[in-house]
């Protein structure tokens, strides 16, 4: 039989994950909801599910899917996760999953009580440009990994009333494209922070549009930069004792350069089998409920705890 999702939440990033469900054997989107009766329809159609609804109550309550996506803006993830446990509903919810430490610690404590399987659509750490990245890490090729330059940064559009610049919607560059530079450093260096130093730039909503952020681990910096204002490199490099590792389109890794202490270019490793990035978390949550974990190793608890702890401390801060 196979494994039924459900999507919550008729945005454009839920098409994605539609077609990337269509790519795991045994596995499959049987509904979607929304606020709109119309978008879910809609949504519907576009994507061969059958069911659609315009509650999302409804939606656990008649069809009872194997797992959830949770596709809606930061401000609701919360709530929505809140209603899947109230119904022991397995949770895939999108970055970034929670917006403060103390609503994090407080689900995942539930959720694990409960005994429900919850994790973070965190899609880049399972990419295999980043994994490959950290197998050379791990392996030594480039020595002792002390430093970190990762930048996402990309011109939007300048309407104050979208998910990006509404603070009623979760915005900020630090919810949306931050997270991604911290939850990889966190993947790549593995190691406890020790000291965060922030500075942003606010939008005349209050919500930041330029963030800079250098974070200080047990033996390591990460240099993290995100916008969505202007355009930015959007790599990540990582410096080592013995040599250097280049990742283009961090959070959409198609590949990984790997270079020697003398600058020369060791290994150049290219993405070329990945049809859509999304499959590799859907199919981590799958395997995860069917064997009755209540976490994904790769994406532990811990690390969007922390990544909400890194949030709270960027706006006390400012």
């Amino acid at each position: 039989m196979a494994f039924r999702y459900a999507i919550m939440g008729a945005a454009q990033i839920a098409n994605k994950f539609c077609n990337a469900v269509s790519y795991i054997k045994d596995c499959e989107v049987v509904a979607v909801s929304s606020k709109s009766l119309e978008r879910a329809k809609d949504f519907a159609e576009r994507n061969n599910i059958k069911q659609y609804f315009d509650n999302y109550e409804k939606m656990l309550v008649e069809v009872k899917p194997d797992c959830v996506y949770i596709a809606v803006t930061q401000n609701a993830h919360k709530e929505l996760a809140d209603l899947c446990l109230k119904y022991k509903t397995p949770i895939l919810c999108e970055k970034a999953m929670f917006l403060t430490e103390a609503d994090a610690v407080d689900f995942f404590d539930r959720a694990e009580k409960a005994g429900v399987f919850t994790m973070e659509a965190m899609w880049s750490r399972f990419l295999p440009a980043q994994v490959k990245a950290k197998e050379w890490i791990e392996s030594g090729k480039i020595g002792e990994v002390k430093f970190i330059k990762a930048s996402i940064g990309w011109k939007g559009q300048n309407d104050m009333s979208n998910r990006f610049f509404n603070p009623a919607l979760g915005g900020g560059a630090m919810y949306d494209l931050t997270v991604y530079c911290y939850e990889l450093s966190d993947f790549l260096i593995n190691k406890p922070v020790l000291d965060i130093k922030s500075q942003i730039l606010k939008a005349p909503t209050g919500v930041d549009m330029v963030d800079s952020v250098t974070v200080l681990y047990d033996g390591a910096i990460s240099q993290m930069s995100a916008t969505f204002i202007f355009p930015m490199d959007e790599t990540m490099t990582i410096y080592g004792t013995e040599g250097k590792i280049e990742i283009p389109k961090i959070h959409f890794a198609e590949e990984a350069l790997l270079y020697d202490v003398n600058k020369k270019l060791v290994e150049h490793f290219i993405d070329t089998k990945t049809p859509n990035g999304f499959m590799y978390e859907a199919q981590e949550a799958m395997e995860c409920v069917k064997k009755g974990k209540l976490m994904s190793d790769r994406v532990p608890h811990s690390l969007t705890i922390n990544c909400a702890k890194f949030f709270d401390e960027i706006l006390k801060q400012n």
